[in-house]
């Protein structure tokens, strides 16, 4: 626990102090900047709202902004610590909203107890927010100080402990239903706490069918029963049932389902034992549940159980729901977060633990599978995914019920904003993607029973971007496959739509091992090692099936180095012409924006005329990509002629070589990185330059050496992502996997392999 507190408090204080801070959104570096930021532009702004109020929501933050408030009368199991003493806490709160579903907070401690008094104050804040989460108040004032400010307020106001913790437990109980086989209506259930938690949840299952006779629930003093005066007040009373029971021992016998909002080891084996068959528990106290993982296991080993802990499974965690109802919420500017809206947070969660599991959250967790099932009945809470299935579902369920105050609510469009906010580079990814889909191609991949191929492919397949050919003999079978997709939890439908070749079989490997023999004969190659290489390396079977036109394009490098699976494609690839270069390129986004690097894998000291065809060929590829003109800067260490030394020359002379070969080709240099990239430096001290006022798009490294490190710096520093590496200067179509990349990157790879493909004319 030392070791836990020592690193706490330096978390908290190291650098910045606090874990959050305000940053700027537009420009602010010139004077014109800041007559629009503020004196006299803003007035403009200001008179517009007081017209129409509603445009607040256009031209201010108030439309992605939350207040996460608390006055620290229940902070966490930590009781009653305070205002102060919680803004670690509501700073917190403050990240997981940003993180999970980009949402901007204010955190707000108010020293401020009386409900009444609290109130006021919170209602008073209505015209800065689009929302307020209402955070760590005692049980009953938080249900009432919630109540008020929903009758108040016309935005929307969630008490989390209360409803967060509803919905979350909400879609566990869905599916914990559906696997047991259980009847909601038919269910009873026992709630151990009776503080915002407990009765939230035990609302919201009534909701979701339980019968409210069939909810016997406990507070600090036992059952809560008719008739009983002791400790009681209105929201307890709305579940006080006819019962004998006074002990949680006496209403947990006969049980479907136990819900824990209270303290640790309150609940006994024998109590589990004495529950209906197939039992449902959730045990929620934290850090330590009333009962623990193992003994509940061992009590009845059909138990479906979830806590608050990431060590067991089936962790019941607020992060899951509250940063996608406030998304859902803001982006249609509800009017308050109502039952439907919930409802339907917690039914795409419940669909969400169904779906094939990315192999990012496997990693994030450490296991190799999540299936649905007894131990996995809810998403993990770094699932990227959670925000893609649950904003929607809310923001649909606010206009269906007609909270909503949006009009022409387009949800396709809404489904591909949320991806971007989920990652900036799905702004450009998703452009790639489309351009993929106009048009899938034939595939080949040799890496057939590789976890991250098969789930790329997949992906990638629901995409609608790619037909896929799956190379496989021996240990590589239609059953090996069918097997590993068993294992890591992919949809065996997926077979359906590979088609699967054996070059042992296959009807045009004879053709190919003649080719292969007549050129490279003369290169010491035997027909009987052609027909070996054809028959047995799937690598170079499958380069000269996309030599031949039987696939548009080759993906392959995933489990191996990439100078082993570059050689075949060097081999027997053609290039795209006589002056052609093959080389490898990094598709690089940057803030949104798309760069070309080369060459970053193929050619390690490219001379003069070299670097002339790859600057050429990746200008081309910008161009055929992103239909905008391509601007090529040609790096060095020197500023045009400011260094004579033969590598500086060498750019020079290349660029030369480029104005002679390819005129209508914008390119300058040599130049330095900062120069090439700094178009107002660039263009001050050196006016005659011939990309002046122009982005820089396309980079052209001297050497590999330089290439290879610049892109991985920027990757693994500087926050830039990489799709690659691209081979270009072939007539074919076929591409490199970095050994190792992830399955996100794989599809990215699939999709430009689809869109290169597309470019160079393939059926």
């Amino acid at each position: 626990m030392n070791n836990l507190k020592e690193r706490a408090l330096k978390y908290h204080s190291m650098g910045r102090p606090g874990k959050i801070e305000v940053k700027v959104t537009k420009p602010f570096k010139t004077q014109d900047d800041l007559s629009l930021a503020y004196t006299p532009g803003v007035a403009e702004v200001c008179l517009d709202i007081a017209d129409n109020p509603h445009d607040a929501y256009r031209y201010t933050a108030k439309s992605n902004l939350v207040a996460v408030i608390s006055n620290g009368t229940a902070v966490l199991g930590l009781g009653d610590i305070g205002a102060l003493a919680s803004k670690p806490v509501m700073e917190g709160k403050g990240n997981l909203f940003k993180n999970f579903a980009d949402v901007d907070v204010f955190d707000i401690e108010v020293n401020e107890t009386d409900p009444d008094k609290l109130v006021d104050i919170v209602a008073a804040l209505e015209p800065t927010f689009g929302a307020i989460n209402l955070e760590d108040i005692k049980a009953p004032e938080c249900f009432y100080v919630e109540e008020k400010l929903r009758e108040r307020m016309k935005i929307p106001v969630f008490h989390d402990d209360q409803h967060g913790t509803a919905v979350i437990s909400g879609a566990a109980l869905l599916n914990a239903l559906e696997i047991t086989g259980k009847d909601i209506s038919k269910c009873k259930l026992v709630v151990n706490g009776a503080g915002a938690a407990g009765i939230a949840c035990a609302k919201f299952y009534v909701t979701l069918g339980i019968k409210r006779e069939n909810v016997l629930m406990l507070d600090s003093k036992g059952v809560i029963y008719k008739g009983r005066q002791e400790g009681i007040n209105k929201y307890k009373e709305f579940f006080a049932n006819e019962t004998d029971a006074r002990t949680l021992e006496d209403a947990i016998k006969g049980a479907d389902i136990f819900l824990g909002v209270s303290k640790a080891d309150i609940l006994t084996e024998e109590m589990v034992k004495s529950m209906n068959d197939k039992p449902i528990i959730f045990a929620m106290a934290n850090p330590d549940p009333e009962i623990t993982y193992d003994k509940a296991t061992h009590a009845n080993p059909n138990v479906i159980m979830g806590t608050g802990r990431s060590d067991y499974p089936n962790q019941i965690n607020n992060v899951l729901a509250f940063p996608f109802l406030f998304r859902g919420a803001l982006d249609t500017r509800a009017k308050m977060i109502n039952d439907e809206m919930m409802m339907a947070a917690a039914k795409a969660l419940a669909l969400l633990a169904k779906e094939d599991v990315p192999e990012s959250v496997l990693k994030a967790y450490g296991v190799e599978n999540l299936k649905f099932g007894p131990e996995y009945i809810l998403p993990k809470p770094f699932d990227p995914r959670a925000l893609i299935y649950v904003a929607p579902a809310v923001a649909k369920a606010a206009i269906d019920s007609g909270v909503a105050q949006v009009e022409n609510f387009n949800m396709e469009t809404y489904k591909e904003q949320l991806l971007e906010r989920l990652d900036k580079t799905k702004a450009v990814t998703h452009y790639i993607y489309n351009k993929a889909k106009s048009n899938p191609k034939k595939v080949v991949f040799t890496e057939t029973t590789d976890p991250n191929i098969l789930r790329a492919v997949q992906d990638s397949l629901e995409e609608g971007i790619v037909k896929p050919i799956f190379i496989g003999a021996r240990s590589y079978t239609k059953e090996d496959v069918a097997k590993k997709i068993r294992e890591i939890g992919l949809k065996e439908t997926m077979l359906d739509k590979i088609e699967f070749i054996d070059p042992i079989y296959y009807e045009k490997t004879d053709e190919y091992a003649e080719q292969v023999f007549k050129e490279r004969s003369r290169k010491g190659l035997t027909r009987k090692e052609a027909d070996y290489l054809m028959r047995h390396r799937p690598n170079y079977f499958a380069s000269m099936m996309v030599r031949n036109g039987d696939a548009d394009s080759l993906i392959v490098g995933e489990t191996y180095n990439y100078p082993y699976v570059v050689k075949p494609i060097l081999q027997f690839g053609e290039k795209r012409d006589k002056d052609s270069v093959v080389a490898g390129l990094y598709l690089m986004i940057i803030n949104n924006k798309i760069y070309v690097f080369g060459d970053t894998t193929i050619n390690v000291n490219p001379t003069s005329e070299q670097l002339a065809a790859i600057a050429n060929e990746a200008a081309c590829f910008y161009e055929d990509l992103t239909d905008h003109e391509p601007v090529v800067s040609m790096l060095s260490f020197s500023n045009f002629g400011s260094n004579n030394q033969a590598e500086a020359k060498k750019i020079r002379d290349a660029v030369r070589i480029i104005k002679e070969k390819y005129p209508d080709l914008t390119v300058d240099g040599e130049m330095q990185a900062n120069i090439a990239v700094d178009k107002e430096l660039r263009d001050r001290f050196y006016p005659f330059n011939e990309l002046f006022n122009k982005d820089v798009n396309v980079i052209i490294f001297p050497d590999l050496n330089s290439g290879n490190i610049a892109y991985k710096l920027l990757y693994k520093m500087g926050g830039a992502y990489p799709i690659g590496p691209i081979l270009v200067g072939l007539k074919q179509s076929a591409h490199v996997l970095e050994m190792g990349s992830s399955a996100d990157m794989i599809k990215d790879m699939i999709a430009l392999a689809v869109f290169d493909a597309q470019r160079k004319g393939c059926k």
